[in-house]
């Protein structure tokens, strides 16, 4: 596939999907130019479009050049899953891609299997984390009412590639970032250069 050449001046545009509050530092420098579009289904965190990451019916199709997905799909339901990478998809410019990041299930299993379930893992901007709030969501957050950071499902790597080659995603890449989260990059259309997704990862900091 050829891909076209971007119209001089023009500003790439991405949705950062399920947001969270406003915090530039959470995002790669890769997009310090590009133009954020902030979607979230909680209201507090000021998004740009306040909906599920299930629902972006808002945006036009084949209208954005990524979609950015960090710790947001867990916290949708299994059956849900395909329904916003579809999403994505849809919403994806011909040469766009998406980059998801999720807890390693796999990872935090061994946690569990060496009885570590409630010790302190690491520490957040927002506190302490323990294998308990990977699995399930951020205690305190939960504590506090934000019901919204409830994790309703997971992933290892063999579901999280099987999930978005399902939802027609034709080039895909998957890396560990540390020891307890997985990484994907993929392109919604074949790019033709085997070693785009790998350059898309290292410009991204992974």
């Amino acid at each position: 596939m050829v891909r076209k050449k971007r119209a001089k001046g023009a500003r790439r545009a991405f949705i950062n999907a399920g947001c969270g509050h406003e915090d530039s530092s959470w995002l790669p420098a890769y997009f310090e130019s590009w133009k954020e579009l902030r979607v979230d289904i909680d209201a507090s965190t000021n998004p740009d479009l306040i909906t599920s990451v299930t629902d972006l019916s808002a945006v036009p199709d084949a209208t954005v050049h990524a979609v950015w997905s960090s710790h947001s799909l867990e916290h949708l339901y299994a059956h849900e899953v395909p329904i916003a990478l579809g999403e994505f998809r849809r919403v994806l410019n011909p040469d766009g891609f998406v980059c998801i990041i999720v807890p390693d299930l796999q990872a935090i299993g061994n946690l569990i299997a060496t009885d570590r379930l409630a010790e302190i893992i690491y520490e957040s901007p927002s506190g302490p984390v323990t294998a308990h709030d990977m699995i399930f969501g951020f205690g305190p957050a939960l504590a506090s009412g934000s019901i919204a950071m409830a994790h309703h499902c997971g992933f290892t790597p063999t579901p999280l590639i099987k999930s978005l080659t399902e939802a027609g995603f034709e080039e895909i890449l998957l890396r560990r970032k540390g020891s307890l989260e997985l990484v994907a990059v993929a392109f919604a259309h074949r790019s033709g250069d085997p070693n785009s997704l790998e350059h898309i990862l290292a410009e991204l900091g992974f």
